[in-house]
């Protein structure tokens, strides 16, 4: 038995991610619109009702103008943007965090941001067990590859050979901030600092820990060893290695799929690095996207994927 896929927004660098990763796959059939229909409202709301699970990779807005046009259709939806990582009805697609039972059965999936899927591994489990406050104004640093910020970023970036490093969301008000705090139950939302760098894939988010002046934590052994067991199952989110002194984030960078966290700690244990290495455009994205869909429609979680 086969099943129907509708990528609405499949043009754009998510969407082309992700049909990659489902083309050729045994009982999955794409459905695609061609250059003339994929923005005609009448041509999506057929293909919405035709399928038997959609993917938006769309802007916010035009997300939103997706699921009324998918109204009373069978179809079950996983959306990319940011329009519904905290709506009510919806189900956040990180199944390592909020389970797998529940992204499976889910009608309505949230992809996670990014950033974000790096910053919730890392702390969501802590905070859930103990081992970091909930209260905490937690600062989360991070880079990305130009490839996050869609068609206009990747040809800035690819034109303008001078740049080296773009700061931005100055003003604090970063998307992924209001699900990140959602996600790990946190009483303050994190200052996140993201930034991009001269590299088209690829995403590092560090959490800086000074443990010294934080109340009720647990060693910095205490989170390796509960990160390592809360993951140990996943065929997708590891610990990583402890690298002896630095951590590289390469140009050459291969597509994957994976997730790789880290912790780093003084010698004294009195500040930590809590560390997520992973592809913005796979874990970050796409792959997350592809994960959900295996399993809502009953298929291997890691099909399609690139681990």
């Amino acid at each position: 038995m086969s099943i129907t896929v509708f990528i609405d927004g499949a043009a754009g660098t998510t969407g082309l991610e992700i049909a990659e990763r489902l083309a050729g796959r045994d009982g999955i059939e794409l459905l695609i619109l061609d250059d003339e229909r994929r923005k005609d409202a009448g041509a999506r709301r057929d293909a919405f009702h035709a399928a038997d699970f959609a993917v938006l990779c769309l802007p916010d807005d035009a997300a939103r103008e997706a699921v009324a046009l998918a109204e009373g259709a069978k179809v079950r939806i996983i959306d990319a943007s940011t329009a519904h990582r905290v709506a009510d009805g919806w189900t956040y697609g990180f199944p390592e965090v909020v389970g797998h039972d529940t992204v499976a059965h889910a009608h309505r999936v949230s992809n996670p941001g990014c950033y974000s899927t790096g910053f919730i591994a890392l702390i969501a489990p802590l905070v859930k067990a103990g081992l970091l406050p909930a209260d905490w104004p937690y600062t989360c640093n991070a880079v990305s590859g130009y490839s996050g910020g869609g068609k206009a970023m990747i040809t800035r970036f690819e034109q303008d050979s001078d740049i080296a490093w773009r700061g931005y969301a100055l003003n604090l008000g970063h998307k992924h901030v209001p699900e990140m705090q959602a996600r790990c139950g946190l009483s303050v939302p994190p200052l996140f600092t993201p930034a991009v760098i001269p590299a088209h894939r690829g995403m590092v988010v560090e959490v800086p820990l000074p443990l010294s002046a934080m109340k009720g934590t647990g060693s910095p052994e205490a989170m390796r060893e509960w990160l390592t067991n809360f993951y140990a199952s996943s065929p997708v989110v590891h610990m990583g290695a402890e690298p002896d002194g630095e951590l590289l984030l390469r140009k050459s960078r291969e597509p994957s799929d994976r997730l790789e966290l880290h912790v780093f700690a003084s010698k004294d244990a009195s500040q930590v690095r809590l560390v997520a290495v992973l592809d913005n455009l796979g874990k970050g994205a796409s792959g997350a996207a592809v994960q959900s869909l295996n399993l809502m429609a009953g298929l291997p979680e890691t099909a399609g994927l690139r681990l």
